[in-house]
């Protein structure tokens, strides 16, 4: 579970950035089409999380939808997988968004 080592690399980040004792939550965006499922980190975070600052913290994930752009008409698609098809018929599709993994904001008090 890949998915356990990226949780660790975010509970590190963010007690590494933060000095603040007290961590509220931390806010994730995690793209659909990513390769990484939510529901793992939520329930790695709890783990890594625990004896920590962030042992408390409230885990609040997104998951932007992904979106393409076919490269034989240039229309841009809804993505559900990296494999798609466009309207068109073509399967050349730049993906513009939903591989996002990253930490949007920390709020502390």
């Amino acid at each position: 579970m890949h998915e356990l080592g990226i949780t660790q690399s975010i509970v590190d980040a963010v007690l590494d950035a933060v000095e603040e004792p007290t961590i509220k939550c931390v806010h994730l965006e995690v793209g659909r089409l990513s390769g990484v499922v939510p529901d793992a980190i939520r329930f790695c975070f709890e783990l890594v999380a625990d004896g920590t600052r962030l042992a408390s913290a409230r885990l609040d994930i997104t998951e932007p939808a992904g979106r393409g752009e076919c490269r034989s008409c240039a229309r841009e698609i809804d993505m559900d997988d990296l494999i798609t098809r466009c309207a068109c018929g073509g399967v050349d599709i730049a993906v513009l968004a939903g591989q996002e993994l990253r930490i949007k904001a920390v709020e502390v008090g």
